[in-house]
């Protein structure tokens, strides 16, 4: 199966929300902006993180899913010092077993303070998977 993802966040510019290419759904950065439009909504670290986690949870829903279908999750900070806010708020949204996960910092530049990007199976949870 190869199928595109076009509901949920979208952006103006040119990348896709997502494919599912066989039993994953393969998610494009998400960050914070207008899910609507994708013009870019300047915030706090927190308010940023969880914008940009209601993007994804939109992109998710468009295919069908839930964060419990994350198996993996890219995230991109864009200053050290917000790490510690990075794994509290992470761990509202995501729960054990957690995804796989990398984190890279000092990467975003001025505009943003923060992006992730994910890939899910469309039809086990981690939950799900951890039993199998």
């Amino acid at each position: 199966m190869f199928r595109l993802i076009t509901g949920g966040a979208s952006s103006t510019r040119p990348f896709s929300p997502g494919f599912v290419v066989g039993d994953v759904l393969h998610i494009s950065g998400q960050a914070s902006v207008d899910p609507d439009g994708g013009r870019i909504i300047p915030d706090t670290f927190e308010g940023e993180m969880r914008r940009s986690i209601a993007n994804l949870e939109a992109i998710l829903r468009a295919a069908g899913l839930t964060l419990d279908h994350v198996f993996s999750v890219r995230c991109y900070l864009g200053a050290d010092a917000d790490g510690a806010a990075h794994n509290r708020i992470y761990a509202e949204y995501f729960t054990p077993p957690f995804p796989v996960r990398s984190t890279l910092v000092n990467v975003l530049g001025q505009e943003l303070k923060y992006e992730l990007d994910a890939l899910a199976h469309t039809s086990l949870t981690r939950a799900e998977a951890a039993r199998s």
